[in-house]
Parts: C-alpha cells; structure tokens; sequence
C-alpha cells in the first residue's frame, strides 16, 4: 500500500475564495482541480441493485474509513461474532448444525488475538497523539515513518474487520438449523442474545404505550400524520372509538386534531417473496391513535390490517380472551411494515441515497478552495464506501433485507430506489415535513420527542450555516455570480435527479441548503440508524416480513397463532447481528471536524471560522446547550429519547 500523504483534499483551505473573486490564473487552477477530480467522482445510474438511482462509480481512496473508525467497527464486531460463536455452539451441541465446534472453538481463539491486536494498534496511535505526532503537519522523515506504520495498522485493521465478517456470516446450512429442535417461543428469541444483553424493548413491546409511542420515538418518526377527517377507506365508527377512548368522541378528537394516522399504502411495490420454500408476507396496515382529552401522549386506537375494509375488518385494543391475541397480531403487522416503510424508505433512501448525489456533485462541480465544498466535504465522510457496502450486500441477492424483508428483493430494491427519487428536498426540509403531516403543533401532540429534539438541532445547524455563508458571501449578488455554485445546483437536478431542488438566489436560501445538507447526513441519518440497536435487533418487536397472511378476523387467535406470524430463529439472528452492528458505531460526533486523511487534523484553517467566538466555536457551544436541553427533557420523559442528543449523532452517515 501507497503511504497516506496529505494532499489537496485533506484540509479545508485557509483562507476559501468564491470563483468570481479569484484572478483568471486563479480561476484556471479551480477548473483544473475540478477537472482532475471529476475523474475520480463520476456519476451512474446503473448500480443493478438500486436501478435508476444515481451514485458514484467507484470509491475513491479518499472516501475510505479512517484507522479510527475501523477500530470502532472491529470492537462492535467482536461482540457480534462472540455471540454468534456462542450460538452456534450451543446449535452444534443440540445437533441443528454440522458446524464443529472445535472449528467454532477457534474462532473465538481468534477474536481473542484480533482484539489483542487492535487494541496494541489503539494504544500505540493513543500514544502517539499524546505526543503530538498526530497533531503536527506533516514534513519530517520521522512523520513519514509514522506514516508507513499507520498504513500498516490500517491494513491490517482491514483484515481483522473482513475476518470478523467472515465469522458471522452464515452458510445456507446454518441458517436452515439455528433454532429448529426447540419450541418457537419469545425465549427462543431472548436466547439469541448470549454474550450480547438483550435490549429493553424485548421485554416492553406488547404493551399498547409502547407501541404508540413507536409513531413518534421509534425508528420511523416520520410517517404519522394528523389528520381531520377518517379516510373513506377506514370505516371505524363513532361507537368503536368511544369505546376505545374513554370520555372521548370520534367528532371532538378530530375536531380538535388530536387523531393521527399511520398509512402503509406506499409499500404497494413489494411483491412478497420466499425463503427456504416458506412464503412471506408484507402488509399495507393503516394505524389509527389519537391523544386522549388532557392526556400528551398517543394511545392506539385501532388498525386495519390491510388497504381495503370489506377484506380487512378493524381490530381495537381488547382485554377479552378471545380477541386479545388478534390485537397483537394486528399490532405485529403494523410493526412489519413499520420495518420496511423504516429500512427501505426513511433510513436507505431518504439519508443515505440521497446524500450520495450532494457528495458527487460536490466533489465534482466545486473547487477544494470554496468555501460551500469545506463546510459540506466533512458531512460526507465515509458516505461513498458505506453506500458502496449497502449496494453490493446488504440490498442485494442472499442477503440481509432478502431473507428478512417481506418483498423479492428486486421489489425491495425497486422500492428504495422509487423513493430516493421521489424524494422532494424542500418538501422533506424538516419543519415543512412536520407542517406537511400536520405534526409541527405541540399543543397538539405534546409528546413527540423525534420533532422536539430534532428541532433544537435543526435550529442550531441553521445558525451554523447562517453565519458560515455570511462570511463568505457579501450580498445575495454573491450567490447569483458563484459559477461553480449555479453549475453544483444545476449538477444535483439534473445529474443527481434531487426532486424539488430550487435554483439558489440569496443567502438565505442557501443557508436552508446547507442546513438540510447537514441536517439529513447527521441528525436525520441518526435518527433512523441508531433505534436500529436498542429497538430493533430483538425481532419479535419490529421485523422486516411477516410469515402468515393478514387476519381477516380479531376473535378466535391464540398465543401460538402470534408466533406463528414470526421470522424463523436463525433469521433473527441475522437481524440481531446486522442492526446491532449498524446501530453500534459512532464516530466523530457533530460538531466534530477533523480531516479524514492522516494524521487528522483539524479541518478548518480560516480564522475567521475557528477564531475565538467565530461561527464553529459558537456552533459547538450551541450543540452542548442542545445537549443540555435534551438530557434535562430525557430525565423527565416516561422513557429517554437519546438519539438526537448531539454527542450521539456522529457528523456523517458513516455507517
């Protein structure tokens, strides 16, 4: 391996320049830098597994992870792969597997010598920053042997973090024996999570709270929507509701918006798919909840288990024998399709995907000395080689979402990618999301933490991105006559086909740009990831398919009947390992900017931002003052909502 140097792209410049203020010669380096880099960031739409959607072609070097965040993914791993060994030795013991266990027995030997490797490695380079090697600009011989060594460190890092994969992936084999000599049951489910603690959620999700508060704390706090008036397609009568909603009308609460709709029709596209000669089912439920009179909080109400009511009857929360479990059937197949509006939709298309056209078209339409190129690069760190990974495994033929989702994975595919270009940038902004789903009022809806706290951080990005653009750009003028500017816009509509994407002609508008930029490669990516952990890696709580048709009736179901619409074992173990995972590495929180290039240093050289009181000293102290807020709002909360607290939103989606 070639030893790091930092180049051209490891720093922002020291002092950026807009393209119409630069001399000609100046003018003729930009276009020449921006020339050369556009070879190595070059647009496709023909990434089979995310048809139509445009992303890069290749990885560059540059956008690979750093020897520090491959040291956090290789910690998380090794718990992964210690609870996986030990499932998979007990499967062998009970005779389910044909795996050896002297095989698995080594195994774990040798996570014992990978986490013993890397922890040298993290002491080592601990070590070194102490020193100030890390901190120094690089031009001694002596940092050049630093550098060697890091590459070095790096590579090997590689190798432990492919070799750990290794050991948790399982073989077909595997997969069709893990957990089939014992009765399928929630301790079969708990058993999954050996030398891994099992979440909160495994012991909480059939309570009805639990589950209302999914709508507006869970991984998908973008759907719910207030509404007015009942669809024409959910026929749920005045009695059914009062009955539900103790001292309540069906006509006050919706008079006084206070009833709230969840809506799966969009999940239309799946065409429910197969695994091991079982068919799965996917689900388009429509939820009903409301907030009582007095109350803050969402309580169920009601679910019709599929989009048309002379097939699908409503089901209501019950405490008679008899039509119990049916409810929490129902309430597993909103949960169901939840998993998949979340995965597909909020989380892969609507962060990931989407940013991806931001990253291109920055690389390759603005020059290394504009400032919008410093102040957007660090927001998409590690963005190229995850969406990399997600396309060639974890969206793709025989893996994660094929054999946990309900759809073919051609119409999971075919789902993500309509999305992510259907995507409307201004529309989804997230203030005019919240008015748009009629949500944005807390007299309202009191407790809705995903609004609340994402708003503290909204505002605080856009203060941040306020000032920067206002260092950098005199007058609205200075925007209209940025001509990398217009070309980047112009780059992001019709090469990055962003929907909604408006010409930028003042300050104002593109702080809203930047804010949103931020916004969604931060906070909003960490809303929908980090819930992925504490909330769904015990699948029986949210999963991605079902594996019975929809009930057509509440009465007459049973606790094994509640089961039987649950994944097989060994494919919750499948989820647990790839959520856990996803869910587990944080790295470089907002706020945080440092090169991605060894020896990481720190990113912004021009005074006017870093100086003493200037715009990222006083973005930082507002994100702690955010932090403060939170913590305080999470003492108060029946149950903490941590995933917006700005130490815990790391700055990219680097995962």
């Amino acid at each position: 391996m070639e030893p790091h140097r930092e180049g051209s792209m490891s720093r922002a410049a020291v002092n950026p320049t807009l393209p119409q203020n630069d001399t000609q010669a100046e003018q003729a380096k930009r276009a020449a830098q921006i020339a050369a880099t556009c070879l190595n960031y070059q647009w496709t739409t023909d990434v089979p597994t995310l048809p139509g959607v445009p992303l890069a072609t290749k990885v560059p070097e540059s956008d690979t992870p750093t020897l520090s965040w491959f040291l956090i993914l290789i910690g998380v791993g090794l718990k992964i792969a210690r609870n996986q060994l030990s499932i998979k030795m007990t499967s062998s013991a009970k005779g389910e597997i044909a795996t050896p266990q002297p095989a698995i027995a080594a195994a774990l030997a040798r996570c014992d010598e990978i986490e013993a490797s890397a922890a040298r490695i993290h002491a080592e380079h601990a070590e070194h920053a102490a020193t100030g090697i890390f901190g120094r600009i690089a031009a001694e011989v002596e940092t050049g042997i630093d550098y060697v060594e890091h590459d070095a460190h790096l590579a090997l890092l590689r190798q432990h973090a492919q070799e750990l994969r290794g050991m948790v992936e399982m073989s077909d084999a595997e997969l069709r024996g893990i957990g089939t000599t014992d009765p399928l049951s929630l301790d079969a489910y708990m058993a999954l999570f050996d030398t891994i603690r099992a979440p909160g959620i495994a012991y909480q999700f059939q309570e009805d709270d639990v589950f209302a508060r999914m709508r507006v704390a869970g991984p998908n706090s973008v759907l719910i929507k207030g509404i007015t008036a009942l669809p024409e397609k959910f026929p749920l009568s005045d009695e059914t509701y009062a009955a539900v909603v103790a001292n309540d009308t069906l006509t006050a609460a919706l008079g006084e918006g206070r009833v709230y709709l969840s809506d799966y029709a969009e999940l239309d596209i799946l065409v429910p798919g197969m695994w091991d000669g079982l068919p799965k089912y996917a689900y388009l439920p429509m939820a009903l909840f409301a907030v009582p009179p007095g109350g803050s909080s969402l309580v169920p109400v009601a679910i019709q288990c599929g989009q048309d009511s002379s097939l699908n009857p409503i089901f209501t929360p019950s405490v008679i024998a008899g039509d119990a479990w049916g409810w929490e059937i129902a309430k597993l197949v909103v949960q169901v399709a939840d998993g998949n509006y979340h995965e597909l939709f909020a989380h892969l298309a609507r962060t990931h995907l989407v940013m991806e056209a931001f990253a291109v078209a920055t690389h390759r339409h603005l020059a290394e000395v504009h400032p919008i190129w410093a102040l957007l690069v660090p927001h998409f760190e590690g963005l190229l080689f995850i969406n990399n990974q997600a396309a060639t495994s974890l969206i793709a033929a025989n893996g994660p979402i094929d054999h946990i989702f309900a759809g073919t994975i051609a119409s999971s595919e075919k789902a993500a990618a309509s999305d992510r270009l259907a995507f409307d940038f201004h529309g989804k902004m997230l203030p005019n999301d919240l008015a748009a789903r009629n949500v944005a009022d807390p007299a309202a809806l009191p407790d809705y933490p995903y609004r609340d706290d994402a708003l503290l951080v909204w505002q605080a990005i856009h203060d941040w991105a306020t000032q920067y653009v206002a260092i950098y750009y005199a007058d609205d003028a200075a925007v209209t006559g940025d001509t990398e500017l217009v070309a980047w816009a112009g780059s992001v509509v019709s090469e990055g086909l962003v929907k909604g994407f408006k010409p930028i002609a003042t300050r104002a508008h593109l702080a809203d740009v930047c804010t949103m930029i931020i916004f969604t490669a931060s906070a909003q990516h960490a809303a929908v990831n980090f819930p992925q952990k504490n909330l769904m890696d015990f699948a029986p709580a949210i999963t991605g398919a079902g594996w019975a048709a929809a009930p057509t009736e509440q009465a007459g179901h049973g606790k094994q009947d509640w089961l039987g619409y649950m994944l097989p074992v060994s494919l919750a173990l499948e989820q647990l390992n790839t959520l856990y995972l996803l869910g587990s590495v944080l790295y470089r929180p907002l706020g945080t900017y440092l090169s991605n290039d060894f020896p990481y240093l720190a990113w912004f050289r021009d005074p006017a931002i870093i100086g003493a009181d200037c715009a990222l000293p006083r973005f930082q102290a507002a994100l702690q003052a955010v932090e403060a807020r939170i913590v305080a709002r999470n003492a108060e909360r029946l149950a903490p909502y941590p995933y917006l607290q700005p130490s815990l939103i790391p700055t990219s989606i680097n995962i």
